[in-house]
């Protein structure tokens, strides 16, 4: 067994299924004749595995993701394959993958990407102190989110339907949700999916075509217990979110957000994501 893939004491269900991921990223590692040279990097709850690793001639990020049959299927499966054909934006691109069952409860996909240098603008996806950017890596950024808008998808992140149920069931059905204006978009925008020093855009699984704006609010909103990176990220993206659709894009990945924060995830945004929602649900 690699040393990085050592078992923890099987104390609780999550440390059961940490040893299943590690056991799925040690056989995905061995199918691609790769080694293992980093600490295991674990996704949200538990549902993938990644970490560093090195073969067939350079360094590469292996990453495996496990999933009930019924989800290992759409666009969310192959969101990373499919972004090999997005040009121009800093981002991995997956070189290999494969697929198995354990059983009929789970599928596993694995996938060899391109390893980004640097390290994630911040430890966590809220983001809780001020990122080291430069006007350049924020220029770099406005330009990747302008590109990716105008990219062909036949992919769907979030179509009208999906927009209008994720808003009304958590603002009500008073709440005006109409899109107008569509754009592809990356759809898990947050400060741990951002690399630096030079910038990199990770974690491709969601992209699609939705609102637009849904880029530059999920970064709004995930900026928010720093206000001054909030006051930069509403600056820099104005035109995109002072607008009807800019408007719905934020009450739906606010929705969103607060589903987890209900669930029990990012406790620390829940007054200042609240305050933000009620600022815009009195905008006419």
């Amino acid at each position: 067994m690699n040393a990085h893939l050592a078992a923890e004491p099987a104390g609780d269900p999550d440390a059961v299924f940490r040893n299943f991921q590690r056991h799925n990223l040690g056989r995905a590692a061995e199918h691609f004749d790769l080694t293992i040279t980093g600490t295991p990097l674990f996704g949200w709850r538990l549902r993938s595995i990644s970490a560093p690793v090195t073969g067939r001639g350079s360094d590469c990020w292996l990453r495996v993701v496990s999933e009930e049959p019924r989800w290992a299927r759409g666009d969310g499966w192959t969101g990373n394959a499919d972004a090999n054909d997005l040009d121009d934006i800093p981002k991995p691109r997956m070189l290999d993958s494969c697929e198995w069952a354990e059983g009929d409860w789970r599928i596993q996909r694995a996938e060899v990407l391109t390893r980004v240098a640097g390290e994630p603008c911040s430890a966590t996806d809220v983001l809780r102190t001020v990122p080291s950017l430069s006007e350049g890596r924020w220029s770099e950024l406005r330009r990747s989110f302008d590109i990716l808008s105008t990219a062909p998808a036949t992919r769907t992140y979030a179509d009208q339907d999906r927009v209008t149920d994720r808003i009304t069931a958590r603002f009500g059905t008073s709440v005006d949700t109409t899109v107008t204006q569509w754009a592809t978009v990356h759809g898990d925008i947050h400060w741990s999916n951002l690399m630096r020093p030079a910038l990199a855009i990770v974690d491709w699984e969601l992209w699609g075509r939705g609102p637009a704006g849904v880029d530059a609010a999920s970064l709004l909103c995930h900026s928010l217990p720093v206000s001054e990176v909030a006051d930069e990220v509403r600056s820099r993206f104005a035109d995109v979110l002072d607008t009807p659709t800019g408007r719905v894009a934020q009450l739906y990945v606010a929705a969103r957000l607060l589903r987890r924060i209900d669930g029990g995830d990012y406790p620390d945004l829940a007054a200042p994501l609240h305050r933000h929602t009620r600022t815009l649900l009195h905008t006419p």
